[in-house]
């Protein structure tokens, strides 16, 4: 008599009847960032929800050449940039109760959230 062994990919164990909710939060300074992000958590653990995060994702750096005189002098440049940091939340198996907890989050000015169901 021989066993056979069905083959189960990673994928498909992970995600087989887990509800996940990704949050990715955007903002300009990182301290207002990391800030929302605790309270994001904090709300998270009080409702006995699983969190993953938050994981670091690469700043987004765009940077501007502008001439410093209006007509001449075009060796004369100022550069600036804007640096947007960025952070992935991972929420699994979420209740009701912590969904609408986290709907009702009042977060500081500058902070972008897109929230995703997995």
């Amino acid at each position: 008599m021989t066993t056979t062994k069905a083959k189960v990919s990673k994928k498909s164990q992970t995600t087989d009847g887990v509800v996940k909710l990704r949050i990715r939060v955007r903002a300009y300074e990182n301290k207002i960032l990391d800030a929302s992000v605790k309270q994001i958590i904090d709300t998270a653990l009080r409702h006995d929800a699983t969190v993953i995060g938050p994981i670091p994702l690469p700043t987004e750096i765009k940077k501007y050449t502008v001439n410093r005189a209006s007509f001449v002098y075009k060796n004369s440049r100022e550069q600036f940039e804007i640096r947007t940091h960025k952070r992935v939340i991972d929420i699994l198996n979420p209740s009701p109760k912590t969904i609408e907890a986290l709907t009702n989050l009042s977060l500081p000015s500058g902070v972008e959230i897109d929230v995703k169901m997995l």
